[in-house]
């Protein structure tokens, strides 16, 4: 998760005030967003939430669906820098993030370094799980430490940097399951689906006419960044904090005292899995146009958070018992 140093404190009336103009900024990118990507509203609304929040996504979805149109458009919209690398399993980590190439000048030679792709503000990592465990580890790093090591020296990555990273979930021949190290610095895993018939029927209408729809920026890197400090400053109550500790530790068998969590969860979400509930809340709450959080939101974040959090005994594939009906279950639990 990213830091900072410490902000200037703000009176109530001048949190609300600052809280209340990105909420129309952020409505305003939820707009323009939605003229080009037609469908998705839900996979819109996570995706703002976890470049609020300052973290990287995990989108799962057969091809086709407009995961590589959401990427682009955010570029423009929000004002990044983006770029896009097709994850193959002969892609090398130098391919990712640079290398060092020999220069010869005036008779001495030097070493140069070549920054690659992931020096970006908004990198797509298309179907990421087709790379090796090496490649993985490379992308691993950026996104931990938001710099990488090339021959023994470090380089920082741009700020903002977020990684949107896409998995499908249907073709898995020739592909390398993504660690758990790595899938858990993912702020949410979101799934992508098919859209329904009246917003499938405009997309057709729209996208295959003699003009299509050109999306137009409305936040700059800056004011995203901005952003990101003053959700970390959105008031959360007790009864919320709670909920997510609840909602956590309870999908852990150490800590559970629900029997279908001690019988089928080989292991369970970590302090990271918290950290991400509460600042996805802080987010989502904003999109809504609500100063602070409420538990309905722990309880619309609970899937997109856990799900790529957790493991599944074999037993409970045995049982026909999936993570999703683990999670509904711990839900339910937080009345």
């Amino acid at each position: 998760m990213p830091g900072g140093g410490v902000p200037t404190p703000l009176t109530g009336t001048e949190l609300l005030a600052q809280v209340e103009a990105l909420g129309g900024r952020v409505g305003a990118v939820r707009a323009e967003i939605g003229r080009v990507l037609f469908g998705q509203d839900e996979v819109i609304d996570q995706t703002l939430i976890t470049l609020l929040c300052g973290g990287h996504l995990l989108l799962v979805g057969v091809p086709g669906l407009g995961k590589s149109k959401l990427v682009e458009t955010l570029g423009v919209v929000l004002g990044l820098a983006a770029k896009r690398v097709q994850f193959t399993p002969d892609l090398m980590p130098a391919d990712i993030l640079g290398s060092e190439v020999l220069d010869e000048s005036e008779g001495r030679r030097s070493f140069r370094f070549v920054p690659g792709p992931v020096f970006c503000q908004l990198l797509m990592a298309d179907e990421i799980n087709r790379a090796s465990p090496r490649t993985q580890s490379a992308l691993l790093q950026a996104m931990q430490e938001n710099r990488v090591a090339v021959g023994g020296v470090e380089h920082a990555l741009p700020k903002p940097f977020h990684v949107l990273a896409t998995q499908n979930p249907i073709e898995q021949e020739g592909t390398y399951p993504l660690p758990e190290a790595q899938l858990d610095r993912f702020l949410l895993e979101v799934i992508v689906t098919y859209p329904a018939l009246a917003a499938e029927r405009t997309m057709l209408l729209a996208t295959t006419g003699a003009a299509e729809a050109r999306p137009a920026q409305v936040l700059t890197a800056d004011e995203l960044q901005a952003a990101q400090t003053l959700i970390r400053r959105v008031p959360v109550g007790e009864s919320v904090v709670d909920a997510i500790l609840a909602l956590v530790r309870g999908g852990r068998p150490e800590t559970s005292d629900d029997d279908l969590v001690q019988k089928h969860v080989a292991w369970g979400p970590g302090p990271r899995a918290a950290q991400a509930l509460m600042l996805a809340c802080r987010a989502r709450a904003l999109l809504d146009g609500r100063l602070s959080p409420s538990i309905d939101d722990v309880a619309a974040l609970a899937r997109p958070v856990l799900r790529h959090r957790m493991a599944l005994s074999f037993s409970a594939r045995e049982d026909g018992i999936s993570l999703a009906d683990v999670i509904d279950r711990l839900v339910a639990r937080l009345g």
